[in-house]
């Protein structure tokens, strides 16, 4: 049985871990880390969980975590992890942080976007970014640090992968339209994210300045094999969970509407939770709800030349919590899917 420690574990994700957690077979959560609730019941921070779990809040003491877990994950803030995380740690466990502080290669261009400074850029080289479709082969028994992607990046990177990397489009020309809802923001009580301040209404934000754009930008580059600058721009929209992400580029001469799907069938037939969508059916928030599903299809607008790449996901799951466990999974050889099999939730 996995040994499972999580700190933010009262957060929206470590909520969603905890759930995951609790019907995965081979998994056993011993810690709850919440400082905010320390000392509380898990179970009167989430009534869900009544008479699931009687444990106790516990701090964020990651050194006393780490003698006893096999595997931690931290769904904490920016900057968090990498303030505390020790060498004695990394020692001892294995860590997967569903927060950003290790999936930028390039320290400046991390403390650039987030506006803190990196406590542990020696550790970089060797997190390996874990998203699961495009590096499951870097993940092994020996990998002690995963940097769970973000969720808009998942989506994106996912939506357009395959074009990149067969060299199907302008890079130059891309740009990502994405929608989220409301639980992407967390759930620290913020002004802009009350009810009344976000129904029958839709916003963008952090335009042009999004924190998840050299993310994506990072990953693509490296299916690319160079850089690659983009326009991304993230909207929020009245609603729980959910992802959607449009992405428009211009085609490369000579490549039509076959090509293109096969290049997607290429990566992603053979995939367990990426479905890849008949011609003409276009993604949809309700049906990967609460699944760690991504729906994925691509067209061409044929007066402009334009790629269409689309994919939705569940913001929580795949795009956190689930995609977290994904990792788990592959770091001790077990079957990607274990836990994971929830069917959609439509309603």
């Amino acid at each position: 049985m996995i040994k499972v420690g999580i700190i933010g574990a009262t957060g929206y994700a470590g909520n969603e871990l905890v759930r995951i957690l609790m019907n995965h077979p081979e998994a056993e959560v011993i810690w709850y880390g919440s400082k905010s609730y320390e000392g509380q019941k898990y179970a009167d921070v989430y009534r869900n969980m009544f008479e699931i779990t009687d444990d106790i809040c516990k701090g964020d003491d990651l050194d006393k975590l780490s003698e006893d877990a096999d595997v931690i994950f931290t769904a904490t803030p920016q900057g968090f992890l990498a303030g505390i995380l020790t060498d004695s740690v990394l020692d001892k466990t294995k860590i997967i942080d569903l927060s950003a502080d290790f999936r930028l290669k390039d320290v400046s261009v991390y403390e650039e976007w987030y506006k803190i400074e990196h406590k542990r850029p020696d550790l970089l080289p060797e997190a390996v970014y874990g998203l699961c479709e495009i590096n499951r082969g870097l993940i092994n028994k020996d990998t002690r640090l995963i940097a769970n992607p973000g969720c808009y990046t998942t989506t994106s990177i996912l939506a357009l992968f395959p074009a990149v990397k067969e060299g199907l489009i302008d890079t130059a020309s891309i740009i990502i339209d994405a929608k989220s809802g409301t639980s992407g923001a967390g759930r620290g009580a913020k002004t802009d994210n009350l009810f009344c301040e976000v129904n029958e209404s839709i916003k963008p934000y952090g335009v042009g300045t999004h924190r998840h754009t050299p993310e994506i930008e990072e990953q693509l580059g490296y299916a690319k094999g160079d850089d690659i600058k983009l326009i991304f721009t993230p909207h929020l929209v009245p609603m729980e969970r959910g992802i959607l992400v449009t992405a428009y580029a211009d085609l490369k001469p000579g490549t039509d509407e076959k090509a293109i799907r096969a290049a997607y069938s290429k990566y992603y037939e053979d995939e367990r939770f990426v479905r890849l969508l008949e011609s003409g059916v276009y993604p949809q928030t309700r049906f990967t709800k609460c699944s760690n599903y991504v729906d994925v299809n691509v067209q061409i607008e044929p007066r402009t030349g334009r790629l269409i790449a689309m994919a939705t996901l569940d913001n929580l799951i795949k795009g956190a919590a689930g995609q977290a466990v994904q990792n788990m999974n592959i770091l001790f050889g077990l079957p990607e899917e274990t836990g994971l099999e929830a069917v959609p939730v439509i309603m």
